[in-house]
């Protein structure tokens, strides 16, 4: 089971995923990201190729603002590995990210007026990362 609730005075939930990475029979490193549990499923499908459309953007930076209009207040789901294999030696972690938000650079523009210098980030969609589960295969 995998849930996550949203900081009281923070940004909706965009998505959780959880990254895979596992050690093949011939020792070489491998890492898979599974978008499991999204927002606005109403609106979003994973693609073709199995990636998840944005959330979308609500950010106004002229004045360092967001709203929830988009995104979960909380994401919660049941996973299990689709390609699980009991023989190789893995690891799991989940990543927890919100709607986009103002980066520090808006704020700054937005208290201090003036323009940014040329390619300034001004968004930031924040994460949080869990601790690792780690899977030895048994013997």
């Amino acid at each position: 089971m995998i849930a996550a609730l949203k900081d009281p005075i923070g940004a909706n939930l965009d998505r959780i995923q959880v990254i895979k990475g596992w050690l093949d029979a011939k020792g070489r490193v491998h890492e898979r990201v599974y978008d499991v549990v999204w927002s606005d499923t109403d609106k979003r499908r994973l693609n073709s190729d199995g990636k998840l459309p944005q959330v979308g953007d609500t950010v106004d930076l002229a004045n360092a603002t967001w709203t929830n209009a988009i995104g979960d207040p909380e994401l919660i789901t049941v996973w299990m590995d689709p390609d699980f294999d009991a023989k190789l030696r893995s690891f799991y972690y989940a990543r927890v990210m919100e709607i986009p938000t103002p980066r520090w650079t808006a704020y700054d523009a937005n208290r201090f007026g003036g323009e940014p210098a040329a390619g300034t980030k001004m968004k930031v969609q924040e994460r949080a990362i869990t601790s690792p589960i780690w899977y030895t295969p048994g013997r």
